[in-house]
């Protein structure tokens, strides 16, 4: 299995539990509408990575930034960022048919994520940012989140469990673009606007 740093141990998350459209801006910037409930959708064991890969069998591939939390006992205990890799173009024809999204969502090495530390301050307080080679691209935090993370992890509970070790990726912010090779992506999470993390991808 797969599997992810915690404070340099090694975890097996079973899933990565996600949430679609929770920044306003985002919504907006696909042209969707705003859900009137949650929207979720999963990746499983095999999309985990801990390296940037381009996608090689398909020509375009989109990346979203998103604050990531690791999950025991039904409470966040650690906080990464990730990088949730959407292939736009299968995800759109998806869509408009009414079909899931696992097609461009749960493809191989989708979800990317740095190293994760353990996490038991204000969540309401953390922020993310994403510089792709040196230019700012994405940029929020959790107050401009629709469905904040502690409600999310309720609203999972109502059809599924987690187990420990699950991750939940919460939503990316406006700002999401084409992934291309050898860029350098500069991955930050802010508590206070001071920096907790800070992580670098180079696409490969």
């Amino acid at each position: 299995m797969n599997k992810i740093k915690l404070n340099k141990e090694d975890i097996y998350p079973s899933k990565v539990v996600c949430i679609g459209r929770n920044y306003i801006d985002h919504i907006k910037e696909l042209n969707n509408e705003i859900p009137k409930e949650n929207v979720f959708f999963f990746k499983v064991n095999s999309t985990i990575c801990d390296k940037l890969i381009f996608p090689k069998k398909f020509k375009e591939c989109h990346y979203e930034a998103e604050l990531s939390f690791l999950i025991k006992n039904n409470k966040i205990v650690a906080v990464a960022f990730g990088l949730d890799l959407t292939l736009r173009h299968i995800q759109s024809k998806l869509k408009q048919k009414g079909l899931p999204w696992e097609r461009a969502k749960a493809f191989d090495n989708s979800a990317v994520f740095s190293e994760f530390i353990t996490f038991n301050k204000d969540i309401n307080k953390l922020g993310i940012e994403l510089y792709i080679n040196k230019k700012l691209r994405q940029k929020a935090d959790v107050s401009l989140m629709i469905n904040k993370p502690d409600d999310i992890i309720q609203e999972v509970l109502t059809f599924c469990s987690f187990e420990d070790g699950d991750i939940l990726m919460s939503g990316t912010p406006s700002g999401v673009g084409i992934l291309n090779i050898g860029d350098v992506f500069d991955c930050r999470i802010l508590y206070e606007d001071n920096l907790l993390l800070e992580h670098s991808f180079v696409v490969s």
